[in-house]
């Protein structure tokens, strides 16, 4: 799944193409929108609310063009004439504006609510990392409501805070020496480990290509996600895998034995 920085530049690119232009087309390839047309409509702006984006257009009413990625969608815009990225099929979104065209592919969630209805769409997710919103102790308070959650689970928790998925949550826990199946209550220090996933997403929004190691060759990008049985860069250990939250949504979290050991199980 994307992670936020990953929407905050998807957000972006949707707000530098269409914001303050007239909407020439829309197609809406998905049932419950069918019939909409919202041509003619001006769009004000593309935002990103931690692995949301809402498009907000006025016309006759005002609306938002809510959509999130999910697994595997995408935004891309196509230069007039330009053959599509993806398969036709795959598009669940067609907007039209000064000669470019946004097409939304296999996105996950797409609807269109009235703009007071917002609320109602990302109104439960905590502090967006990159966003206007931010606030650290809010944060920290909200990850410490349940501190006998794993903090890989917590991290991954959108209603704790918003941008985090899993490439972060296991870097995180690297470079704070945490396993990921820690109480979050216990993890050392909670408030540097939010400060550290601010830092690295709004790093990373600023370039196409995600690191944590400050390397930006192949295969040199992470520390430990998806480096599963590869030797961790910092002591040559096996990397391992296991799986956090709840059963039928659980994430494979990265880690490696020595620089994150396990807490100690405590005495019968």
């Amino acid at each position: 799944m994307p992670e936020g920085d990953t929407v905050f530049r998807a957000a972006r690119l949707l707000h530098r193409t269409l914001s303050g232009r007239l909407l020439t087309r829309t197609d809406f390839r998905v049932p419950q929108l069918a019939t909409t047309d919202l041509a003619g409509a001006v769009v004000t702006e593309t935002v990103s609310r931690g692995k949301h984006l809402l498009t907000r257009i006025d016309g006759a009413d005002s609306w938002t063009l809510h959509t999130h990625l999910k697994m595997e969608g995408t935004w891309r815009v196509v230069p007039p004439g330009a053959r599509w990225p993806r398969p036709v099929h795959q598009a669940r979104v067609v907007l039209e504006a000064g000669g470019a065209t946004a097409v939304g592919f296999s996105l996950g969630i797409v609807e269109l609510v009235a703009r007071a209805e917002e609320p109602e769409v990302v109104g439960h997710l905590g502090p967006d990392l990159l966003g206007p919103d931010w606030d650290e102790d809010t944060a920290v308070h909200r990850l410490l409501e349940l501190p006998e959650r794993p903090v890989g689970e917590s991290l991954l928790d959108q209603t704790r805070l918003a941008g985090v998925g899993n490439m972060y949550m296991a870097e995180l826990c690297f470079t704070h020496g945490t396993h990921p199946l820690t109480p979050v209550g216990a993890v050392p220090d909670l408030l540097r480990l939010v400060r550290r996933a601010r830092l690295m997403l709004d790093t990373n929004k600023e370039r196409a290509v995600q690191s944590t190691t400050g390397n930006l060759r192949e295969r040199e990008r992470m520390w430990v996600y998806r480096r599963d049985r590869s030797p961790c860069r910092r002591c040559g250990t096996p990397v391992r895998v296991d799986q956090v939250g709840p059963p039928g949504r659980e994430r494979a979290a990265y880690w490696c034995p020595s620089c994150q050991p396990a807490l100690a199980a405590p005495p019968a």
